[in-house]
């Protein structure tokens, strides 16, 4: 029985060991921390995230997909908060399509879970993983507690050790590989929107809730047991930032001038202002994402992503299903789909990282924008009529599973045309007219 290692034993890792393990493959996961279903997952960390079209994709592939749905709560569209407290809904799709919130650790808890249940499959915890001998794959890892040296040989390395991955930092040492990574100017912090004391949602749950605010903005993400996990995003120095803020006073005048709807639903504010940690946030690119027959990266640590796309998640579990349908006609040439998956999917891991970044200046400058809203909304009228000439950038990127680089190059063609369309002086009066129709549809 072929022996595959994986490195990481996060979402993407977690995943990636069952669908290996269905195919019967031998499979170690190594993972740093430890054994996440018997710790107290840590405030403040990245409670939820938003799973789309592409992650549920691969989570069928696992089976796992309906025992997700069990808590994954549907968010039918943006809940725009304007600082005077008017709520502005925007829906993200079609009637019913939805992005859902789930809790990150009861996800990965889940996927260890059903990963546990293979004879196939071995999980080890804290094993901090040190070398990789290229030659002759040999792994070395430390243990965390024990500081004991423990080695092991696999055939195959898949690397999905995150954004910080010690397989891809061995392999930035050979010959021609090129890695960039890039902070934003901006961090984040999580902070906690609770339940009502019947345990209900103080607000609607079914909204992803956004502050936006030009520089910065806030949004919250509803949880299964009745809370909100909010995430500041904010600049980390000058007039408005984590930097400026150094007192309870600063905390409360400032939520108060900027977020005043959300204070009186935040009893804990300043406690977790200052108590949660502060993150940074980072895209990560590499090439090759392969290395002979030998080692495969995926996720995060070939491709980290900011998350103002909800893609993260989405986009490794997407790895996952695309390296699945690669391998079905497998013919034992490991080097050959090794490439071709990563020929395949780096300049998609390329694209959706651009986007993301994209993303954060329409999320926090532009949704509250009467422009930008008209000009989503003259969208959404072609996209109802004519779906097969005109799906919008983010139902393509979030409703279906049109590459994401291809998604990219047709969201940038339809900017173009509606740059045009949006600078005629009368188009507030006659957007709804056949003429700005026929306008579009001769531009496409």
């Amino acid at each position: 029985m072929e022996k595959i290692a994986v490195v990481g034993a996060g979402l993407v890792g977690s995943l990636q060991a069952i669908l290996l393990a269905k195919k019967g493959y031998q499979v170690e996961v190594f993972e740093r921390r430890p054994d996440m279903r018997n710790v107290k997952l840590s405030a403040g960390r990245s409670i939820n995230l938003a799973l789309s079209d592409r992650g549920w994709k691969a989570l069928k592939m696992a089976g796992v997909d309906e025992k997700i749905k069990e808590t994954a709560i549907p968010m039918y569209g943006r809940m725009m908060h304007a600082e005077d407290g008017t709520l502005t809904p925007q829906a993200y799709g079609k009637e019913g399509q939805a992005i859902y919130s789930v809790s990150r650790g009861g996800l990965n808890q889940t996927l260890m879970n059903l990963a546990d249940q293979y004879e196939n499959v071995h999980f080890n915890f804290n094993k901090a993983c040190k070398d990789v001998n290229l030659e002759t794959n040999q792994l070395t890892f430390s243990d965390i507690e024990t500081k004991e040296r423990i080695t092991y040989q696999p055939d195959r390395i898949f690397g999905t050790d995150g954004a910080f991955s010690a397989i891809r930092a061995r392999l930035q040492k050979t010959s021609r590989f090129n890695y960039s990574q890039t902070y934003l100017k901006h961090g984040y912090k999580e902070l906690c929107i609770p339940a009502n004391s019947d345990g209900t949602h103080q607000i609607d749950k079914n909204s992803l809730h956004i502050w936006p605010r030009g520089e910065f903005m806030m949004i919250a993400l509803p949880n299964i047991d009745g809370s909100f996990t909010c995430t500041l995003f904010f600049p980390f120095e000058g007039k408005n930032s984590f930097e400026s803020i150094k007192t309870e006073e600063d905390v409360l005048s400032f939520f108060n001038t900027t977020f005043a709807d959300a204070v009186p639903l935040m009893p804990d504010l300043v406690t977790e202002y200052f108590e949660n940690p502060t993150a940074p946030l980072v895209t990560v690119k590499c090439e090759p994402w392969n290395y002979s027959d030998k080692i495969i990266l995926m996720g995060d640590a070939s491709h980290a992503i900011v998350p103002f796309y909800g893609q993260g998640m989405n986009s490794g579990f997407e790895d996952c299903s695309v390296f699945e349908e690669m391998s079905t006609n497998f013919d034992g040439d490991w080097a050959k789909l090794f490439k071709e998956f990563a020929d395949e999917r780096k300049p998609n891991g390329d694209a959706i990282a651009d986007l993301a970044i994209q993303n954060f200046i329409e999320m926090r400058d532009k949704v509250a924008d009467e422009s930008f809203l008209l000009r989503k909304k003259i969208e959404k009228k072609l996209f109802t009529k004519y779906p097969e000439k005109w799906m919008p950038l983010y139902s393509q990127v979030t409703f279906s599973h049109i590459p994401y680089a291809t998604a990219n190059a047709k969201g940038k063609k339809q900017e173009k045309i509606m740059d045009t369309v949006m600078a005629d002086p009368e188009i507030e009066k006659k957007w709804d007219s056949d003429e700005i129709e026929h306008h579009i549809l001769s531009l496409i």
